[in-house]
């Protein structure tokens, strides 16, 4: 700097919108819980020090002669303050600015239109969204960050300061080493903090399980002043090992608990969590975990989600996506190879045996998992489903060589219970099927309510036969792929190829031969007023309370799935439905009787409703609408 330049100065700026409502609902809603704030400082310290040891691995330099990472915990009880300190990546002026004053993240726009202001139901949301370096606020009236970044000059440190109500301020300062401080004002009622042995019993029960030293000045009683007096010393209270890398014999549900809580940066207990080391063709350790909650941008395509990956103890890279499949995302946890390079990237991950080895082996593990949830804790395993089972139904096209492991996993609404909830398995439906039964029928339909009211039902209800209700986005997908079960075809009860013909009995044939005979001239109407506009036109015996229905050939698409494909905007072929006419229905005599002045109006509006009554939408309502006046005034 020369001497006619002057130093740069401090500048103030605002939080953006969501964060200033952040604070806010953190303060006033997580204040019950207030203690976590230490937990995920602590946290982000862990990740600042993995940061640097990654990026060390190809540039050694950043570790500026001090190769031993760890965070330390200060506190001064006159002054009322607590000092979280690392020694890890630090930040640059932008840094600190665009991490400590926006969030910046998938899923923001999606929780702050779930907050109600309710603030038990808030306090569950913010802490799946994840409360970090914000949570500081609950029990501190202003804030300070003091970092440099590994590499830059000591000139080039900044300091981020704020009380957290709408402002903070950046001012450029020196600093001799690198990583950040991060220092608490605490609020006059939360002075309970500012003493050693209420820090240290809140970092053993939440950090313990951090793989760096987390480092406090020793403490021993002065007699002559009948207080705590600190030494020069630092003391190391926590095992300070990759929890991962321990026996698991060594490691208490609490400690998985709260390792989770780090590795995920969810404010939740796990649903469940699997702990291994393999070794074979590949020498990996899992620790993998399945979320109560399904994060708020679980259907955000661009966010990237996975597990952790380390080497050798040493992280690489957090989301690490090639490691599970695509329908795994909803997975937390931990991976650690013995055999990829510490120089591996995203690029090298996707070609790699090795990865294939452990992206194979970490499903399976998973699927046990999640096996052994559905088996023995059936309840944890209905929250799981209500959670991620349209997630995971992706996985029976993704997934070939663990399909039938999937299909056992998978629940679905069905007539057997005549309630929305999806509790019914595949083997359920199966184990209840009617003798000569050979198929499992199911519906599918934009929601419950359409599926469980479709006219196709009614002679499934009067048999007495089960069908499953499908109404999930991605059930028609999934159906693509999933064809069968246990030897069991699924089918359609809205495809024109049905055939009941094997449980129904001598007679009910016979008088269905009967009556398709005695309603030709009445089906041949039917098709030449209807022509162009169905494909074919014929009598029923599926249907028992409504007048007509329409269905399509067994290999035509089905016209919900078409309206999903229309809908988002994707080229679709035509299909020309069936109408299929129930000849017991009295509106079917009226329509056989009508003279040749109305009878074209007449099959228009049969086959209206049959399409409305499929879910289906019409292209001239307002002529329906006409239509039906015009025929109900006589």
């Amino acid at each position: 700097m020369t001497q006619t330049e002057t130093p740069p100065q401090s500048e103030t700026l605002g939080f953006q919108a969501e964060v200033k409502q952040l604070l806010h609902l953190m303060i006033h809603s997580l204040y019950s819980n207030k203690e976590i704030f230490l937990r995920e400082l602590v946290s982000n310290a862990s990740d600042a020090c993995d940061k640097l040891r990654f990026e060390a691995i190809d540039s050694p330099d950043l570790y500026e002669g001090d190769g031993e990472l760890r965070i330390r915990v200060e506190y001064d009880a006159d002054k009322k303050t607590i000092t979280v300190s690392d020694n890890g990546i630090g930040m640059t002026r932008d840094e600190a600015v665009a991490n400590l004053g926006t969030i910046a993240r998938s899923g923001t726009k999606e929780f702050f239109s779930q907050l109600t202001g309710d603030k038990q139901k808030d306090a569950q949301l913010i802490g799946q969204f994840g409360v970090g370096f914000y949570s500081s606020f609950i029990v501190a009236k202003k804030v300070s960050v003091l970092s440099r970044r590994a590499g830059a000059p000591e000139t080039e440190a900044v300091m981020w300061e704020s009380d957290g109500q709408g402002e903070f301020s950046v001012t450029p300062v020196e600093k001799a080493d690198r990583g950040t401080a991060i220092t608490l004002y605490l609020r006059d009622d939360e002075e309970e903090f500012a003493s050693g042995w209420k820090l240290r019993e809140v970092l053993r029960r939440y950090s313990d399980h951090i793989s760096l030293p987390i480092q406090m000045l020793k403490e021993e009683w002065d007699n002559e002043k009948s207080e705590l007096a600190k030494k020069s010393e630092w003391e190391t209270i926590n095992q300070a090992s990759a929890l991962w890398t321990r026996a698991k014999s060594d490691i208490t549900d609490e400690q998985y608990r709260e390792f989770y809580k780090h590795v995920a940066h969810d404010f939740d207990d796990p649903l469940a969590w699997t702990h291994n080391r393999v070794e074979g063709r590949s020498e990996y350790t899992q620790l993998l975990y399945i979320p109560k909650r399904a994060p708020l941008d679980l259907w955000d395509r661009e966010g990237r989600r996975g597990v952790k990956l380390y080497v050798k103890r040493v992280f690489i890279m957090d989301d690490a996506e090639q490691l599970l499949p695509a329908y795994l995302r909803f997975v937390r946890g931990v991976i650690d190879s013995a055999d990829l390079p510490l120089n591996v990237s995203r690029e090298i991950l996707q070609e790699s045996r090795d990865v294939r080895v452990i992206r194979e082996g970490s499903a399976k593990r998973v699927l046990s998992m999640l096996e052994d949830l559905a088996e023995n804790k059936p309840e944890d395993y209905a929250a799981f489903w209500e959670q991620f089972g349209q997630v995971l139904k992706e996985g029976t096209g993704e997934d070939p060589s663990n399909r039938e492991r999937i299909a056992k996993l998978l629940r679905f609404a069905s007539t057997h219970g005549d309630t929305s909830a999806q509790t019914v398995s595949l083997a359920d439906y199966v184990s209840r099927m009617k003798e000569g039964q050979d198929k499992i029928y199911y519906v599918s339909a934009e929601t419950y309510a359409a599926a469980s009211n479709s006219p196709h039902l009614e002679i499934f209800r009067k048999k007495g036969l089960e069908v499953l209700l499908l109404s999930d986005r991605v059930d028609e997908w999934m159906l693509s792929y999933l064809r069968e079960f246990e030897g069991k075809p699924l089918a359609s009860i809205a495809k024109g190829g049905l055939d009941l013909d094997a449980l129904a009995d001598e007679e009910e044939k016979k008088h269905q031969a009967e009556v398709a005979e005695t309603f030709k001239p009445l089906v041949e109407r039917l098709k030449t007023a209807l022509e162009g506009k169905v494909k074919d036109v014929r009598v029923t015996g599926r249907l028992v309370d409504s007048p007509a229905c329409v269905v399509v050939d067994e290999h035509e698409l089905s016209p919900h799935l078409l309206r999903m494909l229309q809908a988002a905007g994707q080229a679709a072929p035509e299909v020309k439905p069936i109408l299929e006419i129930n000849p017991e229905h009295g509106l079917i005599a009226k329509v056989q009787a009508a003279s040749d002045d109305t009878f074209g109006e007449w099959a228009q509006v049969l086959l209206d409703q049959a399409m409305l009554a499929e879910g289906g939408g019409l292209a001239d309502p307002a002529a329906f609408v006409k239509r039906m006046n015009k025929l109900l005034l006589g």
